[in-house]
């Protein structure tokens, strides 16, 4: 889902990390393995997430319209970034030799796969955030603001916020190498991921260390706000509950109430920011040890892919907290069985 956004200080004096995970053999093969396992199962969750968006006209609205954008993001993740990491672990076991450009960040040879890679991840992690938050005040307005969801919340509106939403986190993503000369981007050791590093300079410049700091600073920005949304949607869910059961004793009808699938909706958004927070926070712990000058290269490696793990997440979340998207992937998916079931 970054992902990225912290850096990392390349030493070249030092030698090859060997971190808990390719010590040995076994070890190796058991991360390469996760690795083809999690690029398996993000493109099958998130094509099954867009199949159902796309093709199920109940989720044609602006909620949908977001679930989707998350959804390529996290696509994104399995079809670009994974890969290269896999290829680059594959080729060191086979030719028992790293590929040539992993030795070496992209200001020292004319072409580096990270200068693709890295700003897609570090981007798609900023669209994860970006629009769970976009889910966030979505949901906020139809429980907190019932009556008034329908002209604040449009799919016009909504279609504009998304693509806002991949330029502004993409600008962000090669903000670094934009205006500064002295960051470029490496295949790291220890994480396993094109990460933004230092180039050739033994020192961090403070023009470089501002930059990188819009990193961690728009990240627990949004978070921060999506968390504080969240409780306030949940509390206000809270108090609607209490009074349901009055309102039906008394049997009085009241239009000013959130309806109960978009509170069902926002407990859902609420179950994804939990996910999602709670995959960043190895991130956030390593991206303050990493100032202090903490390398941790065993954490890293641990807390950049728990964070794409994140990827994958989605559709289960939404299988198991929207009945009507479960219903409906499992149509999909079980085409036979819902003939049957017609003809019956």
């Amino acid at each position: 889902m970054i992902k990225t956004s912290s850096t990392m200080i390349l030493d070249r004096a030092e030698p090859a990390h060997c971190t808990v995970c390719c010590c040995t053999l076994a070890n190796k093969i058991l991360m390469v393995l996760f690795m083809v396992l999690l690029i398996f199962a993000t493109l099958f969750g998130n094509l099954v997430t867009l199949a159902v968006v796309v093709g199920t006209k109940h989720f044609h609205t602006s909620q949908g319209y977001l679930k989707a954008s998350l959804a390529v993001a996290d696509l994104a993740v399995g079809i670009f970034v994974v890969p290269l990491s896999v290829y680059a672990e594959v080729y060191l076991m086979v030719a028992e030799s790293v590929p040539e450009w992993t030795s070496h960040n992209s200001q020292l040879v004319n072409f580096h796969p990270c200068n693709i890679i890295g700003p897609i991840f570090a981007g798609c992690t900023f669209v994860s955030i970006t629009t769970i938050f976009l889910l966030t005040i979505e949901r906020s307005i139809a429980v907190l603001r019932p009556l008034h969801k329908d002209s604040f919340i449009t799919r016009k509106r909504t279609t504009i916020l998304i693509f806002l939403s991949w330029v502004g986190s993409f600008f962000l993503a090669v903000s670094p190498m934009v205006f500064s000369s002295e960051i470029a981007l490496e295949y790291n050791s220890c994480s396993r991921m094109c990460n933004y590093a230092l180039g050739t300079i033994g020192e961090f410049p403070s023009q470089a260390w501002n930059i990188l700091l819009l990193f961690p600073a728009f990240d627990f920005t949004l978070l921060g706000g999506t968390v504080v949304i969240n409780i306030i949607s949940l509390s206000s869910i809270r108090q609607h509950s209490k009074h349901r059961k009055t309102l039906a004793e008394t049997e009085i009808q009241t239009t000013s109430n959130p309806t109960f699938s978009d509170i069902k909706a926002a407990k859902t958004i609420g179950t994804l920011t939990v996910a999602f927070t709670a995959s960043f926070t190895p991130i956030a712990v390593f991206v303050v040890g990493n100032v202090l000058g903490n390398k941790w290269c065993n954490f890293s490696f641990f807390a950049f892919w728990i964070l794409a793990t994140n990827s994958c997440w989605n559709v289960i979340i939404y299988s198991v907290r929207d009945q009507k998207f479960r219903l409906c992937a499992h149509k999909l998916l079980m085409p036979s069985q819902r003939q049957n079931t017609t003809k019956t």
